[in-house]
Parts: C-alpha cells; sequence; structure tokens
C-alpha cells in the first residue's frame, strides 16, 4: 500500500473482472460477452470513421447518436445520455442522485460495482437480501430509503423482475430515485422504457456490449426524465466531456439501426441458453431461471469451486464468486452452439 495513496483509495475495495488469463487458448464463459460479431454495419462504419477527422474532438454531446437512440425507443433526444459503457453511467449516478449519509437500496446479491461505487462516493446503504429462489423481495424495497438501484435482469443469478414488480416499487419510491441496470434486458425480459412518461424518478441504464456484441467498444446509454439527463451530464462534465470517441459513436449508430442483425443474435443465444439449460438440468444441476446471457448454476454433489478448477484446466472459464451464498454456484456465459456443446461434453466427463 503506497504512503501516497489517500484515505478513499486506502479504504476502497475495487471490481474484480472476470480473469483473462494468457497462457493458453481458452474457451470463454466467464464475461458474458456475446460469442458473434457485431453487425457487419459496424465493422463498415469503424472503417469508414478511421480518418483524417480523428484529429478533431468528437461531438461532447453526442447528438446524432442520441437522436438514434430516442427514436429507437421512441423518446427525445434529451431523454438520452451517452456513456463510456454502462458502468461509467452507473458510477456518474451515484453522485449524481445519491446523497451521502442518506442510505440506498440494494440487492446482497447483485452486480458489485454498486458497492465500490456506494464507497467510493460516500455513500450509505442497506443491502435486500433475495429470497431462497435468487428473487429480489419488492416488498422489501419499499421501506424508507434515499435511492434504489438494482439489474433486471439480476448478476449474476440472471433473475428477471416482471414489470408489474418493478411499477410497484416505482409507485411506492416516488420521492426517491429508481434506477434499474438494464444491462441484459434484451434476453428475453421487457425493459421499464414504457413507464418513463409515468415516473421522473426513473432512469434506466443499458450497454451495447451484450446483445449488439460490442464489450470492446465501451458504450452505453441512459434513458429517463431529461432532468436526471441533465444531472448525469453535470456530473460528466465534471470530469471530462469528451467520454465518447468518434470511431465508438459511428459504430453504435450502426448497431443501434440494424435491428435484423440484432434480434438474429439475441435469439440464437436465447435458443442456445434454453438448450444448455435443459442439458444441465438432465446433468442433475440445478439451473436458476435466466433472462440474460448466462445461467447460474449449482450441484448438490459436485461442488462449484472444484468443478471452475477442473473446467479452467480443460480450457474452459467459467465464473466462480468465492462470497456467502452463492460460494456453491457458477456463472456460465452462453456462448456459441459449438462452445457449449464442449462446455457439456466437458462437464459430463467430470461427473461420475
Amino acid at each position: 500500500m503506497s504512503i501516497f495513496w489517500s484515505e478513499i483509495a486506502k479504504q476502497i475495495t475495487p471490481y474484480v473482472p472476470g480473469e483473462q488469463p494468457r497462457d493458453k487458448k481458452y474457451i470463454k464463459l466467464n464475461t458474458n460477452e456475446n460469442p458473434y460479431p457485431p453487425s457487419p454495419e459496424v465493422i463498415k462504419a469503424i472503417r469508414k470513421a478511421a480518418n483524417e477527422d480523428l484529429r478533431l474532438y468528437p461531438d461532447p454531446d453526442c447528438n446524432e447518436l442520441r437522436c438514434v437512440i430516442a427514436e429507437y425507443f421512441t423518446l427525445s433526444k434529451d431523454q438520452v445520455f451517452i456513456g463510456n459503457g454502462s458502468d461509467e453511467i452507473l458510477a456518474f449516478s451515484f453522485p449524481a442522485f445519491f446523497n451521502p449519509k442518506k442510505p440506498i437500496l440494494f440487492p446482497d446479491i447483485t452486480y458489485s460495482f454498486y458497492t465500490v461505487y456506494a464507497k467510493l462516493f460516500h455513500i450509505d446503504y442497506h443491502l435486500i437480501p433475495l429470497d431462497h429462489e435468487f428473487s429480489i423481495p419488492v416488498d422489501q424495497l419499499t421501506k424508507k430509503n434515499f435511492g434504489i438501484i438494482f439489474p433486471n435482469p439480476n448478476a449474476p443469478t440472471g433473475k428477471y423482475l416482471p414489470i408489474e414488480k418493478i411499477k410497484h416499487v416505482l409507485e411506492k419510491n416516488k420521492e426517491v430515485m429508481v434506477i434499474i441496470d438494464e444491462a441484459y434486458i434484451d434476453f428475453g425480459g421487457k425493459s421499464a422504457v414504457s413507464l418513463l412518461s409515468q415516473y421522473p424518478n426513473l432512469l434506466i441504464i443499458q450497454t451495447l456490449s451484450k446483445s449488439r456484441s460490442l464489450a470492446g467498444l465501451r458504450l452505453g446509454f441512459a434513458l429517463g426524465h431529461k432532468d436526471l439527463i441533465e444531472g448525469l451530464n453535470r456530473v460528466k462534465n465534471s470530469f471530462n466531456s469528451y467520454t465518447i470517441d468518434r470511431l465508438a459513436l459511428a459504430c453504435a449508430k450502426e448497431a443501434i439501426k440494424d435491428t435484423t442483425y440484432f434480434n438474429n443474435i439475441r435469439n440464437k443465444i436465447i435458443t442456445t441458453r434454453e438448450q444448455t439449460a435443459n442439458q444441465l438440468i438432465d446433468f442433475g444441476f440445478k439451473v436458476i431461471d435466466s433472462k440474460a446471457n448466462f445461467l447460474f448454476i449449482t450441484h448438490p454433489v459436485h461442488p462449484a469451486e472444484k468443478l471452475f478448477s477442473q473446467l479452467k484446466e480443460w480450457g474452459i472459464l467459467v465464473r466462480y464468486f468465492k462470497t456467502p451464498r452463492i460460494d456453491n454456484y457458477l456463472r456460465v456465459t452462453i456462448g456459441s452452439d459449438e462452445q457449449m456443446d464442449t462446455f457439456l461434453t466437458t462437464v459430463q466427463k467430470l461427473l461420475p
């Protein structure tokens, strides 16, 4: 620990991403990346945009992309915020909408960056325990609070909260911010975008990393009332006005516009997910119902940590969280049919 670190740097525990080993070639089912390439239109766009204009700063307001996203969701441009990945938008959201010493609520088993951001920005928080089936108990989100944030579908479980229950949460929390992280919504869930006109305290955050195969590009967006978007802009412009580069802006527009490719890819992943889940159930695994591009699984006999290590030896990476309540579960990203066939064949070999 450096003597020059601030007290904040000394006290925080940073988020730990999925491992990216380089010692050999692995089937990567540990970071929820899309197994399929981005739209061909995206590749064309990046080639076209890689020109002498790179000497110029990009549009700090991302106006063209905001217009494309607004049209896609039938919103106005001033209801759209663009960020360098959804994680950046989440980071901006904590100081923009939550206050120190006023506790917010989020699930005890969820995206671990929430805890990191809360501590970084000195936001108090109360954890809402998931029930025995890993569902979010919405009644617990109605107790007194100063803000709520949760993913839908949740991570790392993949459990989805229906719109009716989200509306119940919003009805009981009209005076505080409710942020829904929809990073995985395109894999079978219904977005809460339809509720934006009724609830000016609702912010929805999505990403192009998962369903649009652009994890390497770093592009996310938020949707909400124009006053919320202005709040995000105030924070962003206090750090860096030029968070999105020219290449990312060009590619993101085409990724949003190519709806045919988008639907084909996500439907393939959904089909593969269901086939994989059924096979794992046949192998004796308990598989949590998922609306994401991953499965959360456990076996009654074979410890998750041991399976994690064995799979790695066989060249397959999955995610293992050594934390209470889920330390006997594995999170398995849905890859291509060929990758999942290899995964299933290997798992079957590891079971007696």
